[in-house]
């Protein structure tokens, strides 16, 4: 009961106050935590977790143009990666759509969808899968609320394969909504089940080397790829 008064004055909040970006930082293990999932079961929010600073720069115009609420989660990790930025993203006006996905890297064999700082590890699996013939596509979802199941559809009609790739608690989470979104649109197309890659089902420590076994690592995606290509795996 509580938890349903809680929504409801948040409903009636969103009626009267004006339009925020709410941008969410900590410096604790909470900052490890992946909330992406928990603030995108909310009617009313957009959430937007950016992977590039391409995806910073243009996602952040447009959740403060937004005449809705969105939720911009940063992982700070991101921080001291550098990234290619075309003259485009420098431009004064460039701005993302809030809800469009990006084709990272094209491939035919296998769907890997990411967000984050997964969607860099997507990337590094990739390249170790093409060393054994297998050409992953990777996509950046860029936004968690509205998710852009088109994109994500096509793709996997196309490849006939699906690794879905978050930090998050394996239940509930982003991976399990495209997967049910696959299923429901797209069954007839799987070669093969779809993956799920997940942080692991426990509180997220503090120390470094307990992290590591905590979230996802490039070896867990690439394993879970050739898992879905029938492949032998070490």
């Amino acid at each position: 009961m509580l938890g349903i008064v809680r929504q409801k004055m948040l409903e009636q909040s969103l009626k009267k106050i004006p339009p925020a970006v709410s941008v969410l930082r900590s410096y604790s293990s909470a900052a490890k935590q992946c909330y992406a999932a928990w603030y995108a079961s909310c009617p009313g929010l957009k959430v937007l977790a950016p992977y590039s600073s391409e995806d910073a720069r243009g996602l952040l115009k447009a959740a403060i143009r937004d005449p809705d609420p969105v939720v911009f989660l940063e992982n700070e990790l991101l921080y001291g990666e550098s990234f290619p930025v075309s003259d485009e993203v420098l431009d004064s006006s460039f701005c993302l759509p809030i809800g469009k996905a990006k084709i990272e890297r094209k491939g035919k064999d296998v769907t890997i969808a990411a967000y984050s700082k997964m969607v860099g590890y997507a990337l590094k699996a990739a390249e170790t899968l093409e060393k054994d013939g297998i050409d992953a596509e990777v996509i950046n979802l860029r936004s968690m609320r509205p998710l852009d199941r088109s994109m994500i559809n096509a793709s996997v009609r196309k490849t006939s394969r699906l690794v879905t790739v978050e930090e998050a608690f394996p239940q509930h989470g982003v991976g399990a909504e495209i997967c049910a979104s696959i299923v429901e649109e797209s069954f007839a197309y799987l070669d093969a089940p779809v993956e799920r890659i997940a942080g692991a089902d426990v509180p997220m420590p503090y120390a470094a080397n307990l992290e590591r076994m905590a979230v996802p690592q490039v070896e867990d995606i690439v394993r879970a790829a050739k898992r879905t290509c029938y492949r032998s795996v070490s």
